[in-house]
């Protein structure tokens, strides 16, 4: 093209519109629109007012309400997990319950053979009965023995008065025989005299034959009399020798029953010991009992079974673990707050639980307890800080937190909650503790 064409071409070209004046054009109507909105409904702009009172008094309530709360997500649901345990050893023979199941409190969860438990038991009772006879022998000498020896002590105490008196009788008839030997010596000495002097007399023919005759009788006679008193005098002193050797004998016999209480406190040893092997075959056959009951194992609570490892046929051993069983209803929740977050909060004071696994729901619970030492100080190996290089560290505290309504027989029978799942707890620190919460 040549360039006169080229110049009538842009001379017919259209002009354009400056782009500052369509701008302008536009912030001018925009304007008049906001006008007119607040020109023709007055109340707007309260409204507007309001509403932005109104949120920032919403956000104050929400940061000053959130002062009274604290929670962490360091919590978990906590609760007791029983062990089952063997008390003997055996054979296992049958096991009733697997992992998962529910079981109720007194159900039997394992049986070992009792075979050899019932005969030990069969024997103990064996000795039981054999050691309660010779108590009950043993005993019944007891009275007879101490009656014996009362009897015996006093027979040989009024032995030992006869004798003694028997002496004394002895001794009398012996002095009574003397004085009838000295007696019939006098009468014979004078009669032995009559006897010689009328001899002197019968030879010189003064007196009759006869009555020398009648002198050497009496004469005669009178030593008689003195032989045979002096008889009686030997036997009354042998009578004495007699009475006090019956002295002698019914002292030793005394003697000899002063011994017998000591042997009634013999014989009531004996009993005692006796009695004591009744106690200790009692004791036997209460263990013995007591070892066949423990071959059948139950659950100690209603809860679920776990971690079972025992299996039929399977020889235990004493204390050797088998199962375990989670109650259901003794649950709560460990919480380890920051120490910084425990300046207001106090036991009975409330809490909401939100468990992780349900995000809907939540429980009301209360604080319990708070612990007495840092979770690190209960650790194998709790910090050392005053050696090497120390670095602080905010410490957490375990804090225990209750369900509302734990005690109620139908808490959690649905079986939501369960030992080790991870909750949220929030705890109003502001609100005012309840009566009956120890620290």
């Amino acid at each position: 093209m040549s360039p006169t064409s080229t110049d009538q071409t842009e001379v017919k070209s259209p002009p354009q519109p400056p782009a500052e004046h369509d701008t302008s054009a536009k912030g001018d109507s925009e304007g008049a629109r906001r006008r007119g909105l607040f020109e023709r409904s007055p109340r707007a702009k309260f409204l507007v007012f309001g509403a932005a009172i109104l949120v920032l008094l919403a956000v104050g309530w929400y940061w000053l309400d959130s002062r009274n709360w604290e929670n962490t997500d360091d919590a978990e649901i906590d609760g007791h997990i029983y062990p089952i345990s063997a008390r003997v050893g055996g054979q296992v023979i049958k096991v009733n319950f697997d992992d998962g199941q529910f079981v109720r409190k007194g159900d039997v969860l394992v049986q070992i053979d009792p075979t050899d438990y019932r005969v030990a038991l069969d024997r103990a009772q064996a000795d039981y009965q054999d050691a309660t006879a010779n108590t009950q022998a043993a005993q019944a000498n007891v009275p007879i023995a101490s009656v014996g020896s009362s009897s015996q002590i006093n027979t040989a105490g009024a032995d030992v008065l006869a004798a003694q008196a028997g002496v004394s009788s002895a001794q009398k008839q012996m002095e009574a025989a003397q004085a009838q030997v000295t007696e019939a010596e006098a009468n014979a000495t004078k009669l032995n005299t009559d006897v010689e002097r009328y001899r002197l007399l019968l030879d010189k023919k003064e007196i009759a034959a006869q009555q020398f005759d009648q002198a050497v009788a009496a004469a005669t006679a009178a030593n008689a009399t003195v032989a045979a008193r002096k008889a009686a005098l030997l036997a009354a002193q042998e009578q004495v020798r007699i009475e006090q050797q019956r002295v002698l004998q019914a002292k030793a016999n005394w003697n000899n029953a002063q011994v017998t209480p000591k042997q009634v406190e013999a014989i009531r040893a004996r009993a005692a010991s006796a009695f004591a092997q009744q106690q200790r075959s009692k004791a036997a056959l209460d263990q013995a009992q007591l070892n066949l009951n423990y071959t059948t194992i139950v659950a100690p609570v209603d809860g679920i079974v776990g971690k079972r490892s025992v299996q039929v046929g399977q020889n235990v051993a004493p204390g050797q673990d088998l199962m375990a069983v989670v109650p259901l209803r003794e649950i709560w929740v460990t919480a380890n707050f920051k120490e910084t977050q425990l300046a207001k909060m106090q036991p009975g004071q409330p809490a909401t639980v939100k468990v992780d696994t349900y995000s809907g729901r939540k429980w009301q619970g209360h604080v319990t307890s708070i612990g007495g030492a840092t979770g690190a100080k209960y650790s194998l190996l709790p910090p050392e800080n005053a050696t090497g290089n120390y670095v602080k560290v905010v410490q957490r505290i375990p804090v225990r937190i209750d369900f509302d309504g734990a005690d109620k027989p139908d808490f959690n029978n649905e079986g939501l909650l369960r030992p080790g799942m991870s909750v949220v707890p929030n705890v109003k620190v502001s609100a005012r503790p309840q009566g009956g919460s120890n620290q």
